[in-house]
């Protein structure tokens, strides 16, 4: 019984919290038309302290989505546009020589921001993906001898065109584990795009005015971080990664031979964390089972190896995550 008036003021206490996530969806909205799913994911990343890569084709509003968050919430904001000839000190920065001290002093890069949006992040060398994949890890970067912390938070938004490959520098499994979630995200329905049309053709553009305080969203992590996970929600969380490693012990024998490598324990870890955002998000102080579900897709379609014969079968990440979330039992 003392466990129940525990939730039940932890869901209160939630409840109240909460609150700013409605505003800051509203705020989203005004400037994006559809594209729930992805507003959610980015939501996610932002409470859960995890990065975000987006893909789809161009034209469906990724940078916007970005630029608008960034814009809702006071914080430094920076986009770098991945290119073939970029170098790692254009993220993270150099040395430079001042004549007037006559000694050589930090200039720091555009990776110094609460949000930075890596635009097209596989058009640009292995090397200057790793600098800013290791900063993303570290969440700190140095400049000739000097360590600097980066700014808290600190979330990186990396987008990826999924239909040119020439030109390209496709991010390694290691270095797009990294990423908390992988988001594919889709053309609008026909009502939406109709609505799209009209609100670009107005010739009027709402401004966009910061509703929260980088604190803010620093101390709403902290509440997050109270939402509870049940026992048996961690049991599931262990069965959905496990499958994907030995799907032959959860019934799914005819996926062996189409998985290389299932999740490593950083995707069990981002799928408790996830769930536990998006219970956040849907103003609950507890996880559901549902909850695992609606973000495992996200969290799991970057960390599964798919074998040559997956490949030649057109068997995809996200049709082995389907059978594995209908196949492992719910709690």
């Amino acid at each position: 019984m003392a466990e129940a008036i525990d939730i039940r003021e932890l869901n209160e206490r939630i409840e109240r919290h909460s609150s700013f996530v409605t505003n800051l969806v509203t705020g989203m909205n005004q400037q994006i038309i559809g594209q729930k799913h992805l507003i959610e994911s980015l939501l996610i990343g932002l409470l859960s302290d995890g990065h975000v890569l987006l893909e789809g084709v161009p034209g469906l509003a990724k940078t916007k989505a970005i630029k608008t968050l960034a814009s809702l919430i006071d914080a430094q904001f920076s986009r770098i546009q991945f290119t073939p000839d970029l170098l790692p000190a254009d993220i993270i920065g150099t040395m430079i020589y001042s004549q007037q001290d006559g000694d050589f002093i930090s200039k720091k890069g555009p990776i110094f921001a609460n949000f930075v949006l890596a635009d097209e992040i596989n058009r640009a060398p292995a090397k200057v993906q790793s600098a800013l994949l290791e900063a993303m890890q570290e969440r700190q970067v140095t400049i000739g001898n000097e360590t600097f912390p980066l700014p808290k938070p600190f979330l990186v938004l990396a987008t990826q065109n999924p239909i040119e490959q020439e030109g390209t520098y496709p991010l390694p499994e290691a270095q797009v584990d990294r990423f908390m979630l992988k988001v594919v995200i889709d053309y609008p329905k026909l009502e939406e795009e109709k609505l799209i049309i009209r609100q670009n053709i107005s010739g009027k553009e709402s401004e966009v005015r910061p509703i929260l305080r980088t604190n803010d969203i620093i101390d709403a992590r902290e509440i997050v971080r109270q939402v509870y996970i049940d026992e048996k929600i961690e049991q599931y969380i262990a069965d959905i990664v496990f499958a994907t490693r030995y799907p032959e012990k959860y019934n799914l024998k005819e996926l062996k031979d189409y998985i290389s490598f299932g999740g490593s324990p950083r995707a069990s870890i981002n799928l408790a964390l996830a769930a536990r955002a998006y219970a956040f998000i849907k103003r609950r102080g507890y996880v559901i089972p549902e909850d695992v579900r609606a973000v495992a897709h996200d969290v799991l379609r970057h960390r599964i190896g798919l074998s040559y014969e997956a490949e030649a079968s057109n068997v995809t990440s996200e049709e082995i995550i389907s059978r594995i979330l209908n196949s492992v039992e719910v709690p």
